[in-house]
């Protein structure tokens, strides 16, 4: 009878330089109350996971707020936040008569910032 020996694999945690590199390239992209969170998320995780992090698309707010500005009345917006129901919705009553389109304007970006968030979270 023989046995094998297999080796425990160890986890790499992911170095502290690399996580506020990280967060201080992306902080635009999250919720400013949220960032000390996301800190302590990403000093927990292994460097498998941090690496699978760059392919999370992260959408940029104040390009969000741009297209909200000038395409938010056919619902663009909301269809670039897959939010579809909304976006046929704005794309059918004009943005609601301009209303939704404007409450838009004033949200879109902490929308925005709370859905790359809760992207990063799913991958965590």
């Amino acid at each position: 009878m023989t046995e094998f020996y297999e080796p425990q694999s160890e986890k790499v945690y992911v170095d502290k330089q690399k996580v506020d590199m990280f967060l201080m390239t992306n902080q635009k992209y999250f919720p400013a109350e949220k960032i000390v969170f996301l800190r302590e998320k990403l000093y927990a995780i292994d460097e498998t996971k941090f690496t699978l992090m760059s392919a999370v698309e992260l959408k940029d707010p104040t390009t969000m707020l741009l297209i909200s500005l000038f395409l938010g009345a056919w619902g663009v917006d909301r269809f670039m936040m897959k939010d579809t129901g909304m976006g046929i919705l704005k794309l059918l009553t004009g943005g609601c008569c301009g209303v939704l389109t404007i409450i838009d304007w004033c949200s879109i970006q902490k929308k925005t910032r709370e859905q790359n968030f809760n992207n990063i979270m799913t991958l965590l």
